[in-house]
């Protein structure tokens, strides 16, 4: 049987741009459930999830997308898991190729493939900037993971708020999880004014920096 591939989407406020999200997982051709994680939002973001067929899983008051992605792993009954934010847009077969690769790799983790920015055609402000060309992306759309990997790496660390990708990549390479990186671009990253990683830049890189003294001190001892 196809593997079911459980989609994750935590999300706060996102009525403006789940749609698009939804509709370019639901033309992938694959078997999914998409678990909605409505992290406090106060707008019909989880109508519009119920709408889609969507999971739809809310916190009462907003918890963090760290949280969230665990709300929604708790709940995710797949052979893969793939995490998605509302405002991306998954390119077209992107999924099959992701689930493909996984499925031909016995010795991969999970699978990489690479994102394009691209600027939201309602942002007005002259200073957000993407980068010209695909690169790899960390999660949003673009790492294809084997629920059989949570098993052994646990959830996400919720001692950080906004660093938890490398917390995630390090807790991969020390139980020796291989992720496999292919040429492919899955994703097209909407940057906007309101993007969680310019928002939160202050705080991820604190936590960055508080997984860089850990892992140091592990090294050291």
């Amino acid at each position: 049987m196809t593997p079911l591939v459980s989609v994750i989407m935590p999300v706060k406020n996102g009525s403006n741009y789940i749609r698009e999200a939804l509709d370019s997982l639901l033309k992938q051709g694959c078997r999914l459930e998409i678990i909605v994680v409505d992290d406090g939002s106060e707008d019909n973001t989880a109508d519009i999830a119920r709408e889609y067929g969507c999971v739809v899983l809310s916190h009462g008051s907003s918890l963090g997308p760290v949280v969230a992605k665990n709300t929604g792993l708790k709940a995710a009954t797949g052979d893969y898991v793939l995490f998605m934010d509302h405002d991306d847009r998954m390119r077209p077969g992107a999924l099959k190729a992701l689930c493909s690769a996984l499925a031909e790799d016995a010795q991969a983790a999970a699978v990489q493939a690479k994102v394009r920015d691209f600027k939201s055609p309602d942002c007005a402000d002259a200073t957000v900037a993407v980068r010209p060309e695909p690169y790899y992306g960390l999660f949003t759309g673009a790492i294809l993971i084997r629920r059989s990997a949570f098993d052994i790496i646990g959830p996400f660390s919720t001692a950080q708020t906004a660093g938890e990708i490398i917390d995630w990549t390090d807790r991969m390479q020390q139980n020796g999880l291989a992720v496999k990186k292919i040429d492919l671009v899955s994703t097209d990253r909407r940057v906007h004014a309101n993007n969680f990683g310019r928002t939160r830049r202050i705080q991820e890189l604190k936590d960055y920096a508080a997984i860089l003294r850990a892992r140091l001190a592990k090294t050291t001892k």
